[in-house]
């Protein structure tokens, strides 16, 4: 397999504003061979999808070692770099933040991402106190010497419906992108904003490379593209598209049965 540094530098090269990587996240070893033999270049989890497929609820109630084990098996079922989404980090202060990179790094990591929003109510951080966190992140990621990528997600967007998004919440989450760089942060993360006039503006303003998640009401690839975006990520969209189509071929063969009929053991 290819080694860690070499994937991390790989999965840094990917990051060109204007010709955006795209993450079609995964949630376990059978996902990630998915999504590579559809051509990937990189792989990266997304912490509700892994959650959920535990049977657990996104906002670190998954517990970190199984979080850590899933990423191991990921990491040893493909030649791809691997990115873990760390949701806040696991920790209550920078010191705990930087304890589960480290972690995360040892377990075969190349990067990954964390939010300034508090799990347990989705409240947004002081921008002081998620750069610490971040800074505690840059130093594990550097003590492993695997050049990291620390991708800092905001959840500015989230605050608000889409239809309240505007320019002043831009300079807002460009406020915290700057810290964040400061900090150490290799890319930013605006997850919730789907205007392209203010992506637009996010990218251009950006001292990184700027990350948008796909959804519904998000511009297409290729007009994410043409705004200068560096980054795709799907988030929980593949696990839900995988469950729905699970259950509808369950639907399909139990409604094939006649109900009279004993099931039929193979």
């Amino acid at each position: 397999m290819a080694d860690q540094q070499s994937r991390a530098r790989t999965f840094r090269s990917l990051h060109v504003a204007g010709r955006p990587i795209v993450l079609f996240n995964v949630w376990d070893p059978g996902s990630a061979k998915a999504v590579e033999a559809a051509g990937a270049a990189a792989l990266a989890t997304g912490s509700w999808s892994v959650a959920a497929a535990f049977g657990q609820a996104d906002g670190e109630r998954l517990p970190l070692d199984l979080a850590l084990a899933n990423l191991a098996r990921i990491v040893a079922a493909t030649d791809l770099p691997v990115s873990i989404d760390l949701e806040s980090g696991y920790g209550e202060d920078p010191a705990g933040v930087g304890r589960t990179v480290a972690a995360a790094m040892a377990a075969g990591a190349i990067g990954c991402n964390l939010e300034d929003s508090v799990p347990a109510t989705g409240k947004l951080r002081d921008v002081e106190d998620q750069a610490e966190r971040l800074r505690a992140a840059r130093e594990a990621m550097d003590r492993a010497g695997a050049a990291g990528f620390l991708n800092a997600r905001t959840d500015v967007f989230f605050q608000a419906p889409a239809g309240a998004h505007d320019a002043a919440m831009v300079e807002a989450a460009l406020e915290r992108a700057r810290a964040y760089a400061a900090a150490g942060a290799d890319g930013i993360f605006m997850p919730g904003l789907v205007d392209i006039g203010l992506i637009e503006i996010a990218a251009k303003a950006s001292p990184l490379p700027l990350n948008i998640m796909a959804a519904q009401a998000t511009p297409t690839l290729a007009a994410l593209a043409r705004v200068g975006v560096a980054r795709v990520s799907h988030g929980p969209g593949p696990y839900l598209t995988a469950m729905r189509g699970v259950e509808q071929a369950a639907r399909a063969a139990f409604g094939g049965a006649a109900a009279d009929r004993p099931a039929r053991v193979v």
